[in-house]
Formats: C-alpha cells, structure tokens, sequence
C-alpha cells in the first residue's frame, strides 16, 4: 500500500524526530515499549480491526538509508499462535506549510489478522499512519515550546532606564531662595516678592526723581514716600468719642455765660 500524511512543520525539524528510535516509539499509536536497544524497540502493538483488539508482542527496528526511514518488525499474538510481518518505508518532502511524509509498505501476517479482507486491513493501516503523523506533529509542538521557554529564560534582562535629567530650574536651591516651594499666596514661603526682576516700583522711581535737585542732606533725611512711607498710628476711638461731645458741650457753656452776663449788666 502507499499513503501520504502531512506534518506542519520543517523538514529539518521531521527528520530530527524520525532519527531518533524513542521518539518514533512515542508516536506510534497503540505502542507500549518495554525496552530499547539502539534502533531496536521492544514491547507490545495494540491493534484494533473490525470491532476487535488484538494485542502482539515483538520487536521492531529503525533505520535511515538515503534520507528515507525504514521500520521492520514482527510480533506474536499475546493471546494465540499467530504472527505477524511489518516492512514501511517513510520518505521526508518539503511541501507548502511543512512537511509530506510518502509512505510504502507491506503487511504480513498468519491467525487472526488473516480472517479480515485486503480492504478492511488497509483502511487500518492508513489510520495507524494518520494517527501517527499527528503524533509526530504534537512531538514538534512540544519541541517548539521547550525552545521558546529556554529562550525566555536566557534572554537578556533589558538595560535600564536611564534617569531623565533634572534642569536648572528644577534643581534644590542653595540659599537663594529659587528652589524653595511656592506657598498658597504666591512666592517663596506664601509671601509676595517685594521687587520684580530688574526693574524698581514705580513710587521708588518717582521718589527719586521728586529728590533731584534736593542736598545730599535732605535727601538722606527726607522721609519715604508712597508705598515706603511710614504707616500712622491709627487714632485712639476715644478721642473721636470726646469730639462728638465737645461740641455741644461748648455750646451750652457759652449759652450759659451769656445769660450770666446779661443778668449782672441788669442788676448793675
């Protein structure tokens, strides 16, 4: 018979598991190996063909010439005299999205493989290599996530971040005040700054220009004006209390004296 199965992967990656009698093993379905020695497997082929199992014990061997790979075995039923023969020849081909695998072989056998028709016997052999192609493709899946995590791990850890650089502006003062902390009513400490940058209050500058002419001596003696000038006490409330009674009080004192004054000149 001959049959073709698809892998999707490299044939470089096929090849690799093909090679390799153990992992061949691990695909073949039904295969419960007991032993290996090199390219010789041991143990028992659970079969299933027309509704019934049967179970055979042999030994199968693997090997590669001229880049196709060749299984042979034979095997005894575990429950009967009958035998069995296995020739299968696989060829690796590069084809789209991965990898076709040509397959050609011959099955031989005495007991009671041999009571099932041509037909039936075929459609079981083309199940056993689908099953084990998609064997063989699950073996590639776990390689390819075996190779991604070590990757993973080895990778480099990245370079870190390097500081972003702190400007003029930003940085602490050293006493000058240009790096303290604005409080709530603007300025440095919550108070307003008394002169902008470079250039005076306009009551400074007129100050200076009411003083030109004036002596050196009055000017260092003239007291400051506008915003500079001296704040005056304010007034004691009392003294505006006195006020508002000082006023009628004089009235009536003069009133009084009048009336006195005329009452002396009529007595006179």
């Amino acid at each position: 018979m001959e049959h073709e199965v698809f892998v999707p992967f490299p044939v470089g990656a096929v090849r690799r598991v093909l090679s390799d009698p153990a992992r061949v093993a691990r695909c073949v379905p039904g295969l419960q190996q007991d032993a290996s020695s090199g390219a010789a497997l041991t143990g028992r082929l659970r079969l299933r063909i027309g509704g019934s199992t049967i179970t055979y014990r042999g030994e199968m061997r693997l090997t590669e010439r001229d880049g196709s790979y060749e299984l042979s075995g034979e095997g005894t039923e575990a429950r009967g005299s009958g035998t069995v023969t296995l020739a299968l020849s696989a060829q690796p081909e590069e084809a789209p999205g991965g990898t076709r695998l040509s397959c050609t072989g011959t099955v031989g056998g005495a007991g009671r493989l041999a009571e099932f028709d041509t037909k039936t016997a075929e459609s079981v052999a083309r199940r056993l290599l689908d099953r084990f192609g998609a064997a063989l493709a699950e073996e590639l899946r776990e390689d390819a996530a075996d190779a991604a995590e070590v990757s993973a791990v080895s990778a480099p850890a990245p370079a870190p971040t390097p500081p972003t650089p702190v400007s003029d502006g930003d940085a602490e003062s050293d006493g000058d005040g240009d790096g303290e902390e604005d409080g709530p009513l603007g300025g440095a400490a919550g108070f307003e700054d008394d002169v902008l940058d470079g250039e005076p209050p306009a009551e400074a500058a007129h100050a200076r220009r009411t003083m030109i002419g004036r002596s050196a001596e009055e000017v260092d003696h003239a007291p400051p004006r506008g915003r500079y000038a001296p704040v005056p006490a304010p007034e004691a409330a009392t003294s505006t209390a006195v006020l508002r009674w000082a006023a009628p009080a004089a009235a009536i004192a003069l009133a009084g004296a009048v009336v006195v004054t005329r009452a002396l000149r009529r007595r006179r």
